[in-house]
């Protein structure tokens, strides 16, 4: 794992949590913003595997 992969994991964690902050205090702001964390976080670890391949 490197430090790609990793930083998409914790952005995805972040965007979850800023998800559920969001759904629970009926902000849908704070819940759009972690959707698209989770989003951001899933590409960043994509981008990790792919560059971890390559580099095998």
């Amino acid at each position: 794992m490197n430090k790609d992969e990793l930083k998409g994991r914790f952005d995805q964690v972040k965007g979850e949590a800023k998800e559920q902050w969001g759904k629970t205090t009926d902000d849908r702001s704070t819940e759009a913003e972690g959707k698209f964390d989770k989003v951001k976080g899933k590409v960043k670890e994509g981008y990790g595997e792919v560059k971890e391949k390559l580099s095998e």
